[in-house]
């Protein structure tokens, strides 16, 4: 099962490193038809019940919320957390682009709502504070969307010992490199807003007050956590 903020870049490098496929392969394929969403009402849990093991499949549902299989250690869980100063603004675009949803307000009010909990999903503070609470139990695997373009190679290593699948040093830097080939299609696809994907998003749309405020609400939100992110690289 996948949790993440960065879920639609995450899902492709994990079926990737599952399947061993090809990043061609995957630009070919509807992936998400690949990784059903367990919230949603399409495809339908009865269909997701019948998919074969191992199943991959996706959720933003905080960790409470998961199936008890995941909670006693049955199945395995793929959480990735993003800075949430890039992943708001990131939100904000995604919510932009939307033709069912078509937000129309401005980035300081999403900001404060998702600053105020909000929005979708509830509090992103609580969701990423209750999987980081979990980040040391065998079936999780807590990752960082930053380490993905910081050290892709380690990220990769990580999924392939969690997944168990196998590969010899040669097969493995050849999937590194197809993961980095995925991570450039991904962020630089025409189809998205400019940049979308990077690190160090929020310094082009915060403006200092803004920043300061966000800053207060986080360590307020955050402070006895020791889960530390990398705003920029």
């Amino acid at each position: 099962c996948l949790v993440s903020a960065g879920t639609g870049l995450l899902q492709e490098v994990v079926y990737l490193v599952s399947q061993g496929a090809d990043p061609d392969e995957i630009g070919l394929m509807n992936i998400d038809e690949q990784l059903p969403v367990l919230e949603y009402p399409q495809p339908g849990l009865d269909i997701i019940k019948e998919l074969t093991s191992p199943r991959l499949i996706k959720s933003h549902l905080p960790y409470r919320f998961l199936p008890s299989d995941l909670h006693n250690g049955n199945s395995k869980v793929i959480y990735m957390a993003r800075n949430p100063k890039d992943l708001v603004v990131s939100y904000y675009q995604f919510h932009r682009s939307l033709r069912t949803m078509s937000y129309r307000g401005t980035f300081q009010e999403f900001c404060r709502r998702f600053m105020n909990d909000k929005l979708g999903y509830g509090s992103w503070f609580e969701h990423v504070q209750e999987f980081w609470e979990h980040h040391m139990d065998a079936n999780v695997l807590f990752l960082k969307y930053e380490d993905m373009h910081k050290d892709l190679a380690t990220m990769v290593e990580q999924l392939v010992r969690f997944l168990g699948v196998s590969y010899d040093k040669a097969q493995l830097e050849c999937m590194v490199e197809h993961c980095h080939q995925l991570i450039d299609q991904c962020c630089n696809a025409e189809a998205l807003p400019v940049g979308r994907g990077r690190v160090g998003l929020w310094k082009d749309i915060f403006t200092v007050s803004m920043n300061e405020k966000f800053d207060l609400v986080y360590k307020q939100k955050m402070g006895k956590c020791d889960l530390t992110f990398d705003f920029y690289l």
